[in-house]
């Protein structure tokens, strides 16, 4: 694990009211379905060395997927709401992060793909982690002590876990895309209405754990999406000059 995550990881534990022993008891699960893959190795052929493009589904995920459309060649890492309105446009992500809270239908059509799944186990998924049975490629995390097939990058949302991947799996850059945390949730993201104080308190979470990421990782940040300390803001416009 990430040094210092152990403490970050408590304080979620603390400000959700989760339980430490649901995820262990997650991850033993999502370990005992997952088999023995070389598929850690692929995802560095993917990403070392590479600039990432990290897509969730902020409101400004909708401008964004026409500038990722003219990006076919740069790897992308998606959050599982994004994935859906990114399919739907013709967009098939690298890696998708996804803690299976996505469009079910979408992830079962791209888990037949090459794309690789990076399906997190936590005390609210349990059930559902039967589906990864249905992905080609997939790859297991926890957010806490990583045991047997299992790891923990670092991260708590499918986004910043997108981050923490690039992180570890030593990408040179990572441009952030439908990543505006903040007060508004995007359409994508479909939260119900009853849903939205812990969406945005989740989200605050995740945005925090960026921050902190950002003060001792060697990946070069930047976002297209709503400012966050740590990122460099720039525009569509200065993205041919980022990316080469």
């Amino acid at each position: 694990m990430i040094l210092g995550w152990k403490k970050r990881y408590y304080e979620i534990l603390k400000d959700f009211k989760y339980s430490e022993k649901m995820d262990k008891t997650a991850a033993i699960h999502l370990d005992s379905i997952l088999k023995k893959s070389g598929i850690e190795k692929k995802i560095i052929e993917i990403v070392k060395g590479k600039t990432v493009l990290i897509i969730g589904s902020g409101p400004s995920l909708s401008s964004a997927i026409p500038i990722l459309k003219k990006y076919k060649k740069i790897v992308k890492i998606a959050a599982d709401s994004a994935v859906k309105p990114l399919v739907e446009n013709g967009i098939i992500p690298e890696i998708i992060v996804t803690d299976l809270d996505g469009d079910r239908n979408t992830l079962k059509k791209i888990g037949k793909t090459n794309s690789i799944f990076v399906v997190h186990a936590h005390g609210d998924n349990v059930e559902k982690l039967e589906l990864v049975k249905k992905f080609k490629n997939c790859i297991g995390t926890t957010q806490t002590i990583p045991v047997g097939k299992i790891n923990n990058f670092g991260g708590f949302t499918d986004g910043d876990r997108g981050v923490f991947l690039a992180n570890h799996f030593h990408a040179k850059k990572v441009i952030l895309f439908g990543m505006d945390f903040g007060k508004q949730i995007g359409k994508f993201s479909e939260t119900k209405g009853s849903e939205r104080k812990i969406k945005l308190k989740k989200l605050k979470k995740g945005e925090d754990l960026l921050k902190w990421l950002s003060t001792f990782t060697k990946l070069e940040l930047f976002t297209t999406s709503k400012s966050i300390k740590g990122f460099k803001k720039i525009s569509y416009k200065e993205l041919d000059i980022i990316i080469t």
